[in-house]
């Protein structure tokens, strides 16, 4: 048998006014304006009074009662059975509101149980208004009384099993107070990111194994029960923050919900929207629908993952982009692209672990390369991190053979590339396992056939025009690239700049009718190959030339005897170019003529001549004032930074290396080595450099990790967010990201600490 206020509800007319709702609910609310009581009544949705009773709606009222636009929403929090709380909200609506207070709830570490949403009609759906009820007042015109209204019920229950506590009552309220305010003001991304920010610890304290993909998700679309909306029902297991990375979906794509209600028995969830499209009206399109069903089936299956990811708040950004990318991609070629993807278990982590760790892997390759992404994970799992050269050799080879013209070449060379990074650096992010001289390793190998293979294509490209560069006696003309800084020590790490001097033989013209001189030649020839590998410009594979003879002022490519005659003991090169020249080493062109600079080059770096310090500490002064700005610390720069450990071995190298010639090596590590070898560094100190040396390098890759930036070397502050997801993208992945992050910062403390009493005790203090 109906109750009484069920049948005073079936009452209600057409338009949703009825003076008999108005005559029950204000007795119980004597202190709310008449023009609000009358407001709530004819314009809320006529669902949402066969579902709450006339106490409830009482309530609601009062908070709407209390809203204005300087005030824009009202909480109360009730205690319920078995630790359960119900939470209303009453506020003005906007722009991806109930995905903020989704993300909001689970925040504070609370599963929705059950929830239901409501939302007031626009203005111009009001009737005609009848005479008041309460009293003979004109209506007053209250500010922010026309504003459309939402009303959402949620039942929660805290993760932690305790009971929703006072304090976190009031935290949660002045939260959510703040974030509405932020959405008035329409800072719709910045409130977005705040409720990440707050979302992302409490996701990773639940991480637990991915068990796979979920079962079935069964999404419906029914037109027939809404004159205005489309239902959209969803059955499915339950995943973190679904709720909160759906609804932001829909707002991202103008799908606007104006009602829905969920129900949690645990594991399973159903879902139910009425939403509207961004013109406001229902969705009829069968393209649209399975668009959203991707959408919503994508988004279930990687939230199912996303206590994987180092930063789930980017990973949740990324990932909204991703999902435009992929569906409009399904829009075009059918619906195996995205199929593809949601049936391959294996996605899904490794997809939150890449897109919440790096913005660079995102947007340089993940963002352009989306189509192709399920043949990029697959090689990624069965290719090892180091490919070897003559592989790489051939498949570039391939590639670049199928290609008719220059400019073709030159695309499948970089398409080539991009490829490559992109499996060596996932190999590094989501493997433990792959160690810092393996990721440098398989960079260098990568560096040096792209080197090689763009050098012939390029000098083909000239030759075609200019002939054959020769000697005077007619022999053709040697031209090599050798590598420096990183290059030439095989250390490249995540956005390093490739460093290259490019040397040949000597003076002479070209064969062909249009003929030049060899040192016109080689420039053009080397101001071509910066053009033909293409790069960011602080992004990894970005020739850097600035160390060659006289710097930004000399010639790109120089003759062998020019360069011989700079770095002598008569010549111009400073002592910081003779301590940079131990990392010099063959790259690319003709071997015999790189080894000749290279024998020479031992000759003047390691032929005993004094290693001043003074001038050296002087210089590195000079880059603590100009390079470290007060209260940072720059993991490069700063005392005790990665730069002590390199310097303190190129200067034992040149001081040491005309007796011994294993010091005679541009790798660090290897040198280090050597040095302990010698009996020049102790093995208590050796030990300590190595570890110091590594973890450095893998804090700078770490920092340079998010925007593949070869600059991004200042440590965030170490009470900061971004400084607790440093942590976790460098292995600090701790239950409690703060405990990881103060982890962290002792361990630089400890390593930065031990490298600079070591440099000041071996050279002198700076």
């Amino acid at each position: 048998m109906k109750s009484a206020w069920a049948i005073l509800v079936a009452m209600t007319d057409e338009s949703g006014t009825s003076e008999s709702l108005l005559k029950t609910l204000a007795p119980l609310c004597p202190d709310v304006e008449d023009e609000v009581l009358r407001d709530f009544v004819s314009r809320m949705d006529a669902e949402y009074f066969e579902r709450f009773q006339p106490k409830t709606i009482a309530q609601h009222i009062k908070l709407a009662n209390r809203l204005t636009p300087e005030h824009p929403c009202e909480l109360s929090v009730l205690d319920k059975q078995a630790g359960q709380s119900e939470i209303s909200l009453v506020a003005y609506d906007y722009f991806s509101e109930f995905a903020t207070i989704c993300g909001l709830l689970s925040s504070f570490g609370l599963n929705i149980e059950e929830g239901r949403i409501y939302t007031f009609a626009d203005v111009a759906a009001q009737p005609p208004r009848p005479p008041t009820t309460r009293s003979s007042k004109r209506p007053t015109g209250r500010p922010g009384l026309s504003r459309k209204k939402i009303v959402d019920v949620f039942l929660v229950h805290p993760v932690s099993g305790e009971r929703f506590s006072a304090p976190e009552r009031t935290s949660l309220t002045e939260t959510l107070t703040h974030m509405i305010q932020l959405l008035d003001g329409g800072q719709f991304e910045e409130a977005r990111q705040q409720v990440n920010r707050r979302l992302v610890e409490r996701l990773g304290k639940q991480r637990s194994a991915f068990t796979g993909l979920l079962h079935t998700v069964q999404i419906t679309f029914d037109n027939s029960q809404s004159q205005t909306d489309t239902i959209m029902d969803i059955r499915s297991d339950d995943t973190p923050a679904f709720l909160y990375a759906f609804a932001n979906a829909l707002a991202m794509r103008n799908i606007y919900i104006t009602k829905a209600q969920f129900e949690n028995d645990g594991t399973k969830l159903h879902d139910r929207f009425h939403v509207r499209n961004r013109y406001g009206q229902k969705l009829l399109d069968p393209a649209d629908q399975q668009q959203l069903r991707l959408t919503a089936v994508l988004i279930k299956q990687f939230t199912h993952a996303l206590t994987w990811a180092p930063d789930p708040g980017k990973a949740l950004e990324s990932f909204d982009q991703f999902l435009d990318l992929i569906v409009a991609e399904t829009g075009k070629k059918g619906k195996n692209t995205a199929l593809d993807v949601i049936s391959d278990k294996k996605t899904f982590p490794l997809l939150a672990r890449l897109l919440g760790a790096s913005d660079y892997l995102w947007e340089d390759f993940l963002r352009r390369q989306h189509g192709n992404l399920l043949p990029l994970l697959t090689e990624y799992r069965d290719a090892p991190l180091i490919k070897p050269r003559a592989t790489l050799r051939k498949e570039l080879d391939r590639l670049v053979a199928r290609a008719k013209t220059d400019e073709a070449r030159k695309e499948a060379l970089n398409q080539f590339k991009d490829r490559e990074l992109f499996r060596i650096d996932m190999k590094h992010i989501v493997e433990p396992s792959s160690n810092l001289p393996d990721f440098s390793l398989a960079l260098t190998e990568l560096a040096e056939v792209i080197m090689e293979r763009s050098v012939a294509d390029c000098r083909a490209k000239l030759e075609k025009t200019y002939g054959k560069p020769k000697l005077a006696d007619k022999k053709p003309c040697p031209f090599a690239v050798l590598g420096l800084g990183k290059l030439g020590g095989r250390e490249l790490g995540y956005a390093s700049d490739i460093e290259v001097l490019f040397i040949y033989e000597g003076s002479g013209k070209t064969s062909g009718k249009k003929s030049i001189e060899n040192s016109e030649f080689f420039e053009r020839l080397t101001q071509e190959l910066l053009g033909w590998i293409e790069a960011k410009q602080e992004g990894i594979f970005h020739l850097d030339v600035r160390l060659r003879p006289h710097g930004g002022k000399g010639s790109l490519a120089n003759a062998f005897e020019e360069v011989c005659r700079y770095y002598s003991p008569t010549g111009l090169a400073a002592p910081y170019e003779r301590q940079a020249l131990i990392k010099l080493r063959h790259i690319a062109g003709d071997a015999s003529l790189s080894h000749r600079l290279e024998a020479y080059r031992d000759s003047f770096v390691y032929g005993g001549a004094p290693w001043d310090i003074p001038p050296a500490l002087d210089l590195r002064k000079q880059q603590l004032q100009q390079l470290v700005k007060p209260g940072q610390v720059n993991v490069k720069y700063s005392q005790g930074g990665v730069i002590d450990i390199e310097y303190a071995v190129q200067y034992l190298q040149v001081m040491h290396g005309h007796k011994r010639p294993s010091l005679r090596t541009p790798n660090t590590l290897q040198a280090l080595a050597a040095l302990v070898e010698a009996g020049l560094i102790t093995r208590v100190d050796g030990e300590s450099l190595r570890k110091s040396y590594v973890f450095t390098r893998t804090l700078i890759d770490g920092l340079r990790m998010v925007r593949g930036n070869a600059k991004d070397l200042v440590l965030p502050p170490p009470d900061s967010e971004e400084f607790i997801f440093l942590a976790r993208r460098v292995g600090y992945t701790t239950d409690d990201w703060q405990a990881g992050a103060r982890h962290l910062q002792s361990d630089i403390e400890q390593h930065m600490g031990k490298t600079r009493k070591f440099f000041e005790r071996t050279f002198g203090a700076l």
